[in-house]
């Protein structure tokens, strides 16, 4: 022994169980850092022939997804999360996950699919001009 005192069994117990409750509380939210649900008027993304049929793109600038389904019909959601309001920054095909708790979304639908979310991704209105997608409030 070095002559320093062990601790007990008790005191690391405890220190273990409050250790990692303390760090996910300070870890889980910090990694949002935009709580703007929707632009605050028309933004233009980018050309309407980067959105292919039945796929979706996220525009992380703007905390926008914009899908088009079979048909070429557009639609546009807030990338912001439901749950905890955590911008959302990842898109596998057309499924958006949320970075913050695991939430993920149907980019064409704006629903749950899997939670802790439960409200749907809020819908924009989207259009196309001169072939650049502009979504957003008045767009």
């Amino acid at each position: 022994m070095t002559g320093r005192p062990v601790p007990s069994r008790r005191t690391l117990l405890k220190g273990a169980a409050v250790t990692p409750v303390a760090g996910l509380g300070l870890a889980s939210c910090s990694l949002g850092t935009s709580t703007s649900a929707v632009p605050d008027g028309p933004v233009e993304l980018g050309a309407e022939s980067e959105i292919a049929q039945g796929g979706a793109k996220l525009y992380r600038d703007h905390n926008v997804v914009v899908s088009r389904d079979t048909s070429g019909a557009l639609k546009a959601y807030s990338t912001i999360c439901t749950h905890a309001r955590c911008p959302i920054n990842e898109l596998e095909g057309t499924k958006l996950i949320c970075p913050c708790h695991g939430s993920e979304f149907d980019a064409t639908t704006g629903e749950v699919l899997h939670a802790p979310a439960t409200a749907p991704l809020q819908q924009l209105t989207v259009r196309v001009t001169n072939g650049k997608v502009v979504a957003g409030p008045g767009a």
